[in-house]
């Protein structure tokens, strides 16, 4: 009688379910259409991104002044005469020239001197290291056109005037407030026990700082590094105030050769600024590797 019941029981049982368990999503997770709307969003910010350059190198190719006003006509004419022009008619390599002598020269000097500064407010308590960074962050707020004139006045009585010491100077003077304060805050972050590690081993301070602290430093170096050589690449007022020889203009400078007071050869400029963005660009692939690095770490201590 047991037997039977137990037989009759078990044919009558459900079967057991086979679908798996939903596998729970973990933290931080996005489901696809999320991760999908995401690439999405990514792809048409990249996009509008390239699209500045990939016009600017399009126009280039127009043989015409006008050409920007009928783009369209480009695709039938596109021809490389505007940078055989621009290589063999203009002094685009006394251009090269002068803009990689300022732009390294702010670089090698004003990381240098912001290191060194940064360092010292880091890690010594001398009187007033606190009111010289806020001075520091003070000369930031005048604008060029206020500095043009006290500064002509220093270098001429200097004879710097048409020189490229004279205009590394001055890029300096702008450059180096803004990395002190970027290099004081990566600094903060390297733990102070190097510091008395490197004295314990019999290292001047100056040892301490040249081999222990910089080869830890290097984010934060390489993000002072292209601040400084973007400041001095770029810059417009200042190198056409105090560079008087067409020689030695800079790139930006150079790049109004091409606008009079009635014309302006859009082509060339075009293709002359196609040109001048290669060693940016080559001097971002070198230190961007440390930039996001040295971007973030910074801003954990004041």
């Amino acid at each position: 009688m047991s037997t039977t019941t137990l037989k009759t029981s078990s044919a009558t049982d459900p079967a057991p379910s086979t679908a798996a368990p939903r596998k729970a999503r973990r933290r931080g997770e996005q489901s696809p259409g999320a991760l999908l709307a995401t690439h999405g969003v990514l792809v048409v910010a990249s996009l509008i991104a390239l699209f500045p350059v990939a016009w600017l190198v399009f126009l280039s190719l127009g043989p015409d002044k006008d050409d920007y006003l009928h783009p369209g006509r480009i695709f039938g004419k596109m021809t490389l005469d505007n940078y055989v022009f621009v290589l063999q008619e203009t002094k685009f390599f006394d251009w090269l020239t002068s803009t990689l002598v300022v732009s390294l020269g702010t670089t090698v000097i004003g990381v240098l001197v912001a290191a060194t500064t940064g360092y010292a407010v880091s890690r010594m308590r001398f009187p007033g290291y606190k009111k010289f960074m806020w001075v520091l962050l003070l000369t930031q707020m005048f604008p060029i056109a206020v500095l043009i004139v006290p500064m002509y006045q220093i270098l001429s009585e200097l004879q710097l005037i048409d020189s490229y010491l004279g205009l590394i100077l001055v890029y300096c003077s702008t450059a180096v407030p803004y990395c002190a304060w970027l290099l004081k805050g990566y600094f903060d972050t390297i733990p102070f026990e190097i510091d008395e590690a490197g004295r314990v081993d019999g290292l001047t301070p100056f040892g301490t700082f040249a081999r222990l602290i910089l080869p830890l430093a290097k984010p934060g170096l390489a993000v002072a590094a292209f601040y400084s050589f973007i400041t001095a690449f770029g810059e417009v007022a200042f190198a056409s105030t105090f560079m008087l020889s067409d020689t030695k203009y800079t790139f930006a400078v150079g790049l109004q050769s091409f606008v009079s007071e009635h014309d302006a050869q859009r082509q060339y400029m075009a293709a002359t600024a196609v040109l001048v963005a290669v060693p940016v660009s080559v001097f971002f692939y070198l230190v961007q590797k440390n930039l996001v690095t040295g971007l973030t770490a910074g801003g954990t201590k004041g």
